[in-house]
């Protein structure tokens, strides 16, 4: 795979506790320059849609846990695709999840993808569910029309693997993040069946493109 069609498919990410303002713009330059989406901080949304136009702008809801309400997590989508935001990552309540409270799960998310008319992907965070978890997870998911699936927030104790994007992508289209860091990670996602690589060494995977 090329730079030029791998660029598009990498959401170039910058989402840790301590990101600032010239963090978020650095990473809209990389993403423009070479073609990627950005994932960004809800807080930054209004002003990256500003600095960069051109650039997919991705941002987070109920980051990193999940544990918000129904109502914070919906308001906080909707004011990021006020402010700008084409995307949606949202966290599910893991909690809610383990407890069998499947019902509550499906009802936030379904909540959050009716109050936005932009794509929702959902946040597992693969490495803290059993793989009956993960499957019931994608049910919800399903069940509440989300675009998207994606494995991980980056904060567990690991992120994406390829048994679980080709467990998630029987479902949904698959976002696989966390501990993605080179072109050969990349691929391999890619070919265990993703549709998209949400990373923060963007530069780095498509600078490892072979000429």
């Amino acid at each position: 795979m090329d730079r030029s069609e791998l660029a598009p498919l990498i959401d170039h990410t910058v989402l840790g506790p301590e990101t600032t303002p010239a963090d978020v713009r650095t990473v809209l330059d990389e993403a423009r320059e070479y073609g990627m989406n950005a994932c960004i901080p809800p807080s930054a949304v209004a002003e990256a849609a500003d600095y960069a136009p051109d650039v997919t702008l991705a941002t987070v809801v109920g980051f990193p846990h999940g544990q918000h309400s129904h109502e914070i997590k919906r308001r906080e989508g909707v004011t990021a695709w006020q402010a700008g935001a084409d995307e949606l990552d949202v966290v599910i309540n893991v909690g809610r999840l383990q407890a069998g409270e499947d019902d509550v799960v499906r009802a936030e998310l379904a909540e959050l993808v009716a109050a936005v008319p932009i794509p929702v992907k959902v946040i597992l965070e693969t490495a803290l569910l059993s793989d009956e978890e993960k499957r019931r997870a994608c049910e919800a998911a399903v069940a509440a029309d989300a675009a998207m699936v994606k494995t991980s927030t980056g904060f567990a104790n690991r992120g994406a693997t390829v048994d679980d994007v080709e467990l998630l992508c029987e479902y949904l289209p698959v976002k696989a993040s966390g501990g993605i860091r080179s072109y050969d990670d990349a691929v391999a996602m890619l070919e265990a069946g993703a549709d998209r690589i949400g990373a923060s060494s963007g530069v780095d995977i498509l600078e490892g493109t072979p000429e």
